[in-house]
């Protein structure tokens, strides 16, 4: 396989990843993080630091946009719930977006 097809394949994958995380709102990024120690805001900041790494400047804002599909803010307003205690009690803030 060439490297312009496995590009063109991994970002396919990407946007299939995205757009089965924008359909499921009702997995909370908390909930990422515990099972898979990445989530939604992870994605968004290494698009961004794809970007800046080819000197497209990117604000964090503009890239949660590009990743959610919306604002950041209209997403957590719209989709975000309260975190379970249990989902608290694993949650793991040194693991974040390792």
């Amino acid at each position: 396989m060439d490297d312009g097809t496995r590009i063109e394949l991994e970002a396919a994958a990407f946007r299939a990843l995205r757009d089965h995380l924008r359909a499921r709102t009702d997995v909370q990024n908390i909930d990422l993080m515990n099972l898979a120690g990445f989530c939604r805001n992870c994605l968004s900041r290494w698009y961004q630091e794809a970007a800046a790494d080819r000197d497209i400047a990117m604000s964090k804002e503009e890239a949660r946009e590009l990743f959610y599909g919306m604002p950041y803010s209209e997403w957590t307003t719209r989709y975000r719930t309260e975190a379970s205690p249990e989902a608290l009690a694993k949650f793991d803030p040194s693991e974040l977006g390792r």
